[in-house]
């Protein structure tokens, strides 16, 4: 008796193995479970920080360069609420919060206190570009033009670190979040009208 291979059971299998092995190799379909994570309540920031103790001056002359090689100190940005977020196109949490930071970027763009700088540290900055233009997002690509202090950036993307008007930091999260959540655009708000 020959045993039958085009089984339904196999069948199952056979796609279920290589749905497994396509979410293993694939940044993008990582990405795009922990997007759906994010829409469902997980991966909040946590903006319960106490705003009124942020003495860390950061006065560091640290500095970006866009892909135009226009060079922008965050010396020069004091006085501005300053979004910095850390991040690489290998990365699958980098990728799912991506939607949210554009969102956020969207809502506020119109707003000359913020500013939100989107630091590659791929190492491949054209490959970010074509990242950002590709999925039709509105973020400037910025990379290192100074070393980063490690209260900024430590081992981990990505980072979203937020500079108060006085160059405090005032936010630093480590991992992927929900940009669009109702608690950190409040936040956002009040280190606005400070």
């Amino acid at each position: 008796m020959k045993k039958k291979w085009l089984t339904k059971s196999n069948i199952v299998n056979v796609v279920f193995f290589a749905l497994l092995i396509f979410f293993i190799f694939s940044t993008d379909a990582k990405g795009l479970v922990i997007e759906g994570l994010m829409k469902v309540g997980f991966f909040q920031p946590n903006v319960t920080q106490d705003l009124s103790k942020n003495t860390n001056n950061t006065s560091l002359n640290v500095q970006f360069t866009n892909s135009e090689g226009k060079v922008l100190s965050l010396d020069d940005l004091k006085g501005k609420v300053v979004f910095i977020n850390f991040w690489a196109t290998w990365c699958p949490p980098c990728i799912a919060e991506m939607p949210t930071i554009n969102s956020f970027y969207e809502k506020y763009k119109g707003n000359k206190n913020l500013v939100v700088l989107m630091v590659d540290v791929d190492g491949n900055f054209d490959k970010s570009v074509k990242f950002m233009e590709r999925r039709k997002f509105n973020l400037e690509v910025w990379k290192p033009a100074s070393p980063i202090p490690s209260n900024f950036l430590n081992q981990s993307i990505p980072t979203t670190v937020i500079l108060d008007k006085k160059g405090n930091i005032a936010f630093r999260h480590e991992g992927g979040a929900d940009y669009e959540n109702k608690d950190f655009q409040q936040f956002i708000n009040q280190l606005l009208q400070q």
